[in-house]
């Protein structure tokens, strides 16, 4: 088991610092070594598109932007600290679970674009994909919170990365449930929190929304909605929702993590585990006793109408 944490930091600068049109196809080239994160889309995947799609930097602006904010990440050690981070994280969670099996896993670090509007407001300037096993993508703006939380950030995805790993959960497209998404955010962010503390831990989208009972019982009557199409909405939240074309429902964004957090600290507490004793813990469990801890009585995730 390796785990590669891609040099982009050469490659990312001598893309904006390159001509224009030579741009598309540097880019092409960085990314390719984590091509295989998309092997479950149906034909070619275009990675300059899917680059684009996830924020990433931008090919034809911002370019003196873009180069100072990836010296404050040279500066800051980023991809020394990612590497370290997940390096740590592993034995951890593996001194736990000895007979793990892991993955080779190739781990981008990618700049964000200053001039995406939702990256930079809503997101916070922080978006992360660790589901797919085998790869991590991070893509990020040195805000100092997000320098500050880069360890946490890794440990987050990594727990993404080893619970749908080989043996681990099956994230099934046709019957997976939001409640399975909710529950696997807070199970990362409590994989975090165990590692770094709460104040770094957390996915900060949700924290502002860790206490509000409306957006819980809101999100608790989602947990059995199925169709990942859905998905944003109720975990992201409506921001996210209609800037990727899906319909909103009503939540804030980061709405998900929040709730994920509160499901998965209660069944931690009723239970007695640690996040990284819970790697494989079955949502629906998680639900029922998070719930049944809160209200007295059994309760079962049902489909929003």
């Amino acid at each position: 088991m390796t785990i590669t944490v891609l040099d982009t930091y050469p490659a990312m600068k001598r893309i904006l610092r390159a001509p224009v049109p030579d741009r598309v196809a540097m880019l092409r080239a960085m990314l390719e070594p984590a091509s295989g994160m998309y092997r479950y889309f149906p034909g070619e995947v275009d990675l300059v598109a899917m680059h684009r799609m996830a924020s990433g930097f931008p090919l034809d602006r911002d370019e003196a932007r873009c180069l100072d904010a990836l010296e404050t990440l040279a500066t800051a050690g980023a991809w020394e600290r990612v590497r370290r981070a997940l390096d740590d994280a592993l034995a951890v969670q593996l001194a736990a679970t000895p007979g793990l099996e892991v993955p080779d896993i190739t781990v981008l670090v990618v700049l964000g674009d200053p001039g995406d509007e939702h990256f930079m407001g809503p997101s916070l300037g922080v978006t992360g994909n660790g589901g797919i096993s085998g790869y991590i993508l991070i893509t990020l703006w040195p805000y100092p919170e997000n320098v500050a939380r880069l360890a946490a950030t890794a440990a987050h995805e990594l727990h993404h990365n080893l619970r749908y790993g080989p043996g681990g959960v099956v994230w099934s497209p046709t019957t997976v449930t939001v409640g399975e998404h909710v529950v696997s955010e807070g199970l990362a962010d409590a994989f975090a929190r165990q590692l770094h503390g709460d104040e770094l831990g957390y996915t900060r989208i949700g924290v502002p929304h860790l206490h509000d009972e409306a957006v819980f019982a809101k999100v608790v009557s989602g947990l059995g909605v199925t169709g990942m199409e859905n998905f944003t909405a109720w975990v992201h939240g409506d921001a996210s929702a209609e800037r990727f074309g899906a319909a909103p429902v009503g939540l804030p964004t980061g709405a998900g993590y929040a709730v994920g957090n509160r499901l998965v600290d209660t069944y931690l507490a009723v239970t007695g585990q640690t996040a990284v004793q819970a790697l494989h813990a079955d949502s629906s469990e998680v639900i029922a006793t998070a719930l049944h801890a809160a209200t007295g009585r059994p309760a079962r995730p049902v489909a929003a109408p």
